[in-house]
């Protein structure tokens, strides 16, 4: 079975592969380790990416890689105060779903 992942989730998980990167990580990379944890499409992380850009979350900058740019992004200090919310509504809400699931009928 596969759980929805919704809008909010999907900007937690994004910033927090992103964060791991003091100088920024490029869009290829971001999906393939976004994968790890749950499955993504190009086409749906990319919007993401322009919008936590939007929201000042991240910062895009390019750089020149095997003679192509690359687009790299960065998370912001915005993007650090909103990351640190994400993870304490998750602990709260992965807790009391893991406490109902746990719980004996």
């Amino acid at each position: 079975m596969v759980f929805n992942t919704g809008a909010a989730l999907l900007d937690a998980i994004v910033l927090a592969v992103v964060s791991k990167e003091d100088e920024g990580t490029y869009g290829y990379k971001i999906t393939q380790d976004v994968r790890r944890a749950i499955e993504v499409s190009e086409s749906t992380l990319y919007p993401v990416l322009r919008r936590l850009q939007k929201e000042d979350c991240l910062v895009v900058y390019d750089m020149e890689c095997g003679g192509r740019n690359r687009r790299y992004y960065r998370i912001t200090d915005t993007g650090q105060v909103k990351l640190k919310e994400y993870r304490k509504n998750w602990e709260d809400y992965s807790s009391k779903i893991s406490r109902l699931f746990s719980e004996e009928v």
